[in-house]
């Protein structure tokens, strides 16, 4: 337990990277202030997280003519659990932790659910870094397709503009593991840092601000040797992605998933100053739509039947591809973290997640507006909830 709280608090600051620059605000006269999602605070921060296509550029994700149920179960939960010295009921959760929306399903069916700071249910909420998960899926969807080659092809195959640079060598598997060599400075409080100053504008015409920045970088460490968290990195696949399939992420994240597989409103992804989603970073959707995708990888990645990923791919991308020092068996996949408890999550700051325990058929899924993006006390206060719910539905 106390080492998936530790592996909680290390993801949600990793997790940081990249989420409060490149975006694109919709409003010209204010970019500075409009950039500064990391600093937004109470009511603002909640209407900023809920609405957040009405501050960003986006694109669209499309949703289908048909939506996969979501039947609810005839027992829900109301789960009880310890934490800092008290007994904690699920509203006292959701006050103290500026929680928006807590889904809960067990079986496909949902168990709990449950909004607060103003939200419906068919308001969207950011996604953060759990987008990332949703960038490797879309590797996985161009595989099955025949776009991508395999997980062993150059990264420059696809995207010729890195040729001649540390990228040269690196492939797709040692991208989606974080491990391409590349140096790269993720220091949030450093206005010089890479992920400060990575994809701001559009510097060289015809090229992807990322792609620009990220080819001047020189190499740390031999491609597939070391994890190094790298958001520039991953908004860098979703680029790759775009290029192998001729196709925008929201395209072709409404094609291979949204469509398929049913998803119940449009979602909106965010996009950088080259008209680019970011991979790594910002898809809004509505709760119900997070446990959907949730279900869609606990499914094997099948839509009506029809496999989207390869029959391979999600038990590869949610086990263990390499150590990024959290202890065994905790570890990294494709860009889904890895925990010793047994489950796989995509996380994003401010308190998104999905959290999937596959043994037990278990989806949690949360969306907040915590006060900060992280903090070793707000990742346990969470992993104690999931510890609350896991003995509920037993």
């Amino acid at each position: 337990m106390k080492t998936w709280m530790w592996a909680a608090t290390a993801v949600l600051a990793l997790g940081m990277a990249g989420a409060g620059y490149a975006q694109v605000s919709l409003d010209p006269s204010k970019p500075t202030a409009i950039a500064s999602i990391l600093t937004w605070s109470g009511d603002y921060q909640a209407k900023g997280f809920r609405d957040i296509e009405h501050i960003y550029k986006t694109n669209t994700v499309k949703r289908g003519p048909h939506v996969h149920p979501l039947p609810v179960a005839a027992k829900q939960i109301a789960p009880t659990f310890s934490y800092d010295g008290k007994t904690w009921t699920v509203d006292d959760y959701m006050k103290a932790y500026r929680v928006s929306g807590l889904l809960v399903l067990k079986d496909g069916k949902i168990v709990m659910e449950k909004y607060a700071l103003g939200r419906k249910p068919t308001d969207r909420w950011t996604s953060f870094s759990v987008a990332k998960s949703v960038t490797s899926t879309l590797v996985g969807a161009a595989i099955q397709d025949g776009k991508i080659k395999s997980l062993n092809a150059p990264v420059t195959d696809y995207i010729p503009e890195l040729k001649g640079s540390a990228y040269e060598g690196v492939t797709v598997r040692q991208m989606l593991m974080m491990s391409s060599g590349v140096k790269w400075n993720e220091d949030y409080v450093d206005p010089n840092s890479d992920v400060a100053k990575a994809g701001q504008s559009v510097t060289e015409p015809g090229v992807n601000p990322m792609v620009s920045y990220l080819r001047k970088l020189p190499r740390a460490h031999p491609p597939g040797t070391v994890w190094h968290y790298n958001t520039g990195e991953t908004d860098l696949v979703g680029v790759l992605v775009s290029k192998a399939t001729g196709e925008g992420l929201a395209q072709y994240a409404s094609e291979k998933i949204w469509k398929p597989y049913g998803m119940e409103q449009d979602a909106v992804w965010m996009t950088d100053p080259g008209g680019q989603e970011r991979g790594g970073c910002c898809i809004s959707m509505t709760l119900r739509d997070y446990g959907r995708v949730g279900l869609f990888i606990a499914g094997g990645g099948v839509a009506q039947g029809k496999p989207i990923v390869p029959p391979w791919w999600v038990g590869d991308a949610t086990k263990v591809e390499i150590s990024n020092g959290q202890p065994p068996p905790a570890g990294y996949g494709y860009f889904w973290w890895i925990r010793p408890s047994g489950a796989y999550e995509a996380v994003g700051i401010f308190g998104q997640a999905i959290t999937t325990f596959p043994k037990d058929h278990l989806i949690i899924v949360q969306n907040a507006a915590w006060p900060k993006p992280t903090g070793r006390e707000l990742s346990a206060a969470y992993a104690a909830f999931v510890e609350g719910v896991r003995t509920a539905v037993k």
